[in-house]
């Protein structure tokens, strides 16, 4: 009952944080928030009490020679160590220190904190924090502690069951889920009503959103769904060992619910095309690349390209036809852009340097820039446009390559085993999920893509599946 009640929390906020507008709100991350909460607490509260009953139980030789810790210590130990590191390092960016410790640790933080007299709560007279905003660090801290915890409860938890049926139906949520993101924003943008959810937005609402306040973070989440849904549907072929006499006998070979899948997967396309994503269009063709390189046949060496190259085509041709004015007009504005963003990324730069090792605090951007603004822009800058140079001048550089250590040994874990010519479903899942992670981070390295909510639950998730399925194979 308890691993019942985590597969409904964990599928309802797989359809909440997307739809909620992205959660880029604070009452939907709180709901994010409380929800992996629940899971964690479920699942201690299920262990807890089969403990009490395994205790009641003689345990045989080979239970008793199992340690239940070795799952979590062995395989997963580097990596929860790192994300461990990192979190304590937000921590500390929070703790008031005395002047003459903070003067060492970061001049330039207890130089503003004399000029400007910058506010902040629960601290002794004359005790300064390394973060200039901690409530702003402590938002942040919390959502990235929830999914730190979300990574590390879905390595604990047992309750997917085994093999591509036990992950079937998450694969299965996020696929509805993007292809009904889909429709709904193809029918706003092109019956001209133009709002997302209960909300009249004509100004916002130039392209295909979905539920996303921005087309550019629709277009992040659907670059994750489309390479993941297309491993799933191999995966699936993989499962059912049946050979292929070429790609006609494939076509006229696929049953009726696999077919609407690739028909879903068609729509995410266009979707992602008519969201007049520049950078999210350039990702998702370099993913089809990328997918097309990697995956191979399960029966043999052939090259599974034919069919990707067949659907990413005919998803053109369809955007084609309804016409691709807006699209290609925001393709010639380009240059504009580019203007902004190397002058957004100059002052960023500027932060970083002032603020190498331990950052500003995390979350502090939007009330730090404004200090460093060079240019003349109207309204404020929310972001910096890369996430990881945000991200680099808000918990420093020992953050970031806490981070990049992380990811670093993710990838070499993912790809530690050589590719055979055959492949398996869990090959398929894994490389579908890793095509997925990379896509979102070349994304972020043009615009704010993982600190949205919504993207990073899915990245943390899909995260999860790429790195078991990497190791297990099944």
């Amino acid at each position: 009952m308890i691993d019942r009640l985590i597969k409904t929390i964990l599928i309802l906020l797989l359809i909440f944080t997307p739809v909620a507008f992205g959660s880029m709100e604070l009452w939907a991350v709180t709901v994010m928030e409380f929800g992996i909460l629940a899971m964690i607490a479920l699942y201690a509260g299920g262990r807890m009490f089969s403990r009490r009953e395994a205790l009641r139980e003689p345990l045989s030789a080979a239970d008793a020679s199992v340690d239940p810790q070795n799952k979590i210590i062995g395989p997963y130990f580097i990596p929860i160590l790192l994300l461990a590191i990192f979190l304590s390092l937000i921590l500390f960016q929070m703790i008031p220190l005395p002047p003459a410790l903070l003067k060492i640790l970061s001049p330039k933080t207890y130089e503003l904190r004399q000029q400007l007299a910058f506010p902040f709560e629960g601290a002794g007279a004359g005790y300064w924090p390394i973060s200039l905003f901690p409530y702003a660090t402590k938002v942040e801290f919390f959502k990235w502690a929830a999914l730190i915890g979300l990574f590390i409860f879905l390595l604990r938890w047992e309750g997917f069951g085994k093999g591509l049926k036990g992950m079937a139906p998450y694969l299965v949520t996020i696929l509805m889920v993007g292809v009904a993101e889909s429709l709904y924003g193809i029918f706003e943008f092109f019956s001209g009503h133009r709002h997302i959810l209960h909300i009249h937005a004509p100004n916002l609402v130039n392209s295909v959103t979905g539920t996303f306040i921005n087309p550019n973070y629709f277009a992040g989440y659907l670059l994750m769904v489309i390479p993941l849904s297309i491993g799933y549907l191999f995966a699936r072929e993989a499962e059912q060992e049946f050979y292929y006499r070429g790609w006609r006998h494939r076509f006229t070979s696929l049953d009726g619910k696999t077919l609407l899948m690739w028909f879903g997967v068609i729509v995410m396309i266009l979707a992602l095309i008519f969201s007049a994503s520049r950078m999210g269009i350039a990702c998702l063709l370099l993913s089809f690349g990328a997918i097309t390189l990697l995956f191979k046949d399960p029966h043999g060496e052939r090259r599974l390209s034919r069919m990707l190259i067949f659907i990413l085509a005919l998803a053109v041709i369809w955007a084609a036809w309804l016409g691709l004015d807006a699209v290609i007009g925001r393709f010639l504005s380009v240059a504009d852009d580019f203007k902004l963003r190397p002058m957004i990324w100059k002052s960023t730069f500027q932060i970083l340097k002032d603020f190498p090792f331990l950052g500003t605090g995390l979350g502090t951007f939007v009330q730090i820039f404004p200090i460093y603004w060079t240019f003349h822009i109207e309204g404020i800058v929310t972001h910096a446009e890369n996430d990881f140079l945000q991200l680099a001048s808000e918990a420093g550089l020992l953050g970031a390559s806490i981070l990049l250590a992380t990811s670093v040994y993710f990838v070499v874990k993912t790809f530690s085993n050589p590719y055979s010519a055959a492949f398996s479903p869990g090959k398929y899942i894994a490389t579908g999920g890793f095509v997925s992670i990379l896509g979102l981070m070349l994304f972020s390295l043009m615009e704010r893509n993982m600190q949205v909510p919504a993207n990073a639950f899915l990245f943390t998730f899909i995260w999860f599946m790429a790195y078991t399925k990497s190791s297990n194979n099944n």
